[in-house]
């Protein structure tokens, strides 16, 4: 078996010698015998067994069944354990909360899936969040190894709290790990939605390395994942396009205060509105949602302006960054081909043909679960790097 490539260079990758870079190499299915990890690695057989034998006594290696015979004595195979451990993923939005318990590969074992009342905060929420967390793990075994959880808009992720968001406003600067303390006490992980969603596209691996995740739903958010990375920025408030001023907008006034975003135009609150205005009442955007698939006009031609507003702000991303790929998640994804032909048609005029030539449009890989698929993704990675690993090891 080769070490993989770089995708830039070309160059051979070879990954470290650490007991959690040989678990990497199993999980993620690059080798599955010690003579495979010596070959990737490098590392003597002496360390390859050692390393070995420290992670199947800490559970999270198993010894599978022999592999086929190629000469002398058939190599015995090494198994992930993806029942080590299990992690909680917990997806808040503006009107809806989801929740799950996830294996360590990321299968949903258990979830909870429910509307909330517009507006309401944490004081509110958490502890009925908490409540249902509790009965979700009733008879789950495996401990906790952490929590991922989403939120819109900016969030703090060293204080696991939200900032600056127009939709969360009575959620800012409250952190949120006490609430969970006491009915699972485990690292919690905070992550804006539109990169939770981004995480579910990269989750367990990705052959796109490049690409431009948009969630479209009552507002609009942008992640970029860049050589298989997700870019966060400094302060964590990358992707906000929904509030980049067009010209279209000018004059019209934003949840956020200001006058002129996209959102006004584009995003699902706003788009509820104007469904509500033409005599169709509509108090979320799946409302809007479920007439275009209907057939209803009105709606379809709301979502295909959309699309083409959100379009021209994504042309200069398609332009500065050249992805491989434009995924599209949100409850605006649920009409997928209707929403992104808006989309086509303004990236196509306005990027360059260079840019547009090979690009792809594709939905959420995991559906209306992809934020939530996300939060649990949060949480493995964390709690199998290094550190964690080498914690369990030598407790």
């Amino acid at each position: 078996m080769n070490a993989p490539l770089d995708p830039t260079t070309g160059s051979l990758v070879l990954p470290g010698s650490s007991a959690a870079d040989l678990l990497q190499l199993v999980r993620t299915g690059q080798a599955t015998t010690r003579a495979e990890l010596r070959r990737l690695t490098g590392l003597s057989r002496t360390a390859i067994v050692t390393r070995v034998s420290a992670l199947v006594d800490s559970g999270l290696l198993q010894l599978g069944e022999e592999l086929p015979s190629t000469g002398g004595r058939p190599p015995g195979a090494l198994v992930f354990n993806q029942d080590a451990a299990v992690v909680v993923a917990a997806a808040i939005g503006r009107s809806r909360s989801q929740l799950g318990i996830f294996d360590l590969d990321g299968r949903e074992l258990v979830g909870d899936t429910r509307d909330h009342e517009v507006g309401i905060g944490p004081d509110e929420l958490m502890p009925a969040v908490v409540e249902r967390l509790g009965k979700l793990l009733v008879g789950i075994e495996p401990p906790v190894a952490g929590i991922g959880m989403s939120l819109p808009g900016s969030v703090d992720p060293v204080r696991g709290a939200s900032v600056d968001s127009p939709i969360m406003g009575r959620w800012e600067g409250i952190e949120l790990a006490p609430y969970l303390a006491d009915v699972c006490p485990a690292p919690l992980l905070v992550a804006n939605d539109t990169e939770a969603l981004a995480r579910s596209e990269l989750f367990p691996s990705s052959s796109v390395r490049d690409l431009l995740v948009v969630k479209a739903s009552t507002g609009l958010g942008m992640s970029t994942v860049s050589g298989g990375r997700i870019v966060t920025g400094r302060v964590g408030t990358t992707g906000e396009i929904g509030h980049t001023r067009v010209p279209d907008a000018d004059g019209l006034v934003c949840r956020c205060g200001a006058t002129g975003c996209l959102e006004t135009l584009a995003g699902g609150w706003a788009l509820a509105q104007r469904l509500t205005a033409s005599g169709r009442p509509a108090t979320h955007v799946r409302d809007l949602v479920a007439l275009a698939l209907e057939g209803d006009a009105v709606a379809r031609g709301l979502m295909r302006d959309a699309g083409r507003h959100v379009g021209e702000v994504l042309a200069v991303a398609v332009n500065l960054l050249n992805p491989q790929a434009i995924v599209i998640g949100g409850d605006l994804a649920s009409a997928f081909d209707l929403f992104v032909a808006g989309i086509r048609e303004s990236v196509y005029a306005l990027a360059t043909a260079t840019a547009v030539r090979d690009l792809q449009f594709l939905p959420a890989a995991h559906g209306d679960s992809a934020g939530l698929v996300g939060c649990a993704a949060l949480a493995i990675e964390h709690s199998l790097r290094p550190a964690a690993v080498e914690a369990r090891i030598n407790p």
